[in-house]
């Protein structure tokens, strides 16, 4: 039979899991870099970037568009890292909690 009460309990400890699983996202982090290594960027995992180092040796080149299209090159490479990453996370944080009950996504509670 069916026990209500039960379940309220389990999801509660699912919300209090994925609550801390997203608060700590802020500790991971994952890098991109693009132009050989020209410019590296570190993003977290709530996609907040929290680096960037770009080579001196661009800067002298005098080609702002380079080094533009660079930077976003490399913090998109990151931030699609950090998503993976995040969603890993997440997933580690509830692994067991949530029932696979097949057709049901429950992937929009994970950030």
């Amino acid at each position: 039979m069916f026990d209500m009460m039960k379940m309220m309990g389990k999801m509660k400890e699912v919300q209090a899991r994925i609550k801390q699983a997203q608060d700590n996202l802020v500790n991971v982090s994952a890098s991109g870099e693009s132009g050989g290594g020209m410019v590296k960027a570190t993003v977290n995992g709530k996609k907040q970037l929290v680096a960037l180092d770009i080579d001196a040796a661009i800067l002298k080149a005098d080609d702002k568009i380079l080094v533009q299209d660079l930077v976003v090159a490399a913090v998109n490479k990151a931030s699609d890292e950090a998503e993976i990453l995040a969603k890993e996370e997440m997933r580690k944080a509830t692994d067991g909690l949530l029932p696979n009950i097949p057709g049901m996504d429950l992937s929009g509670l994970m950030g």
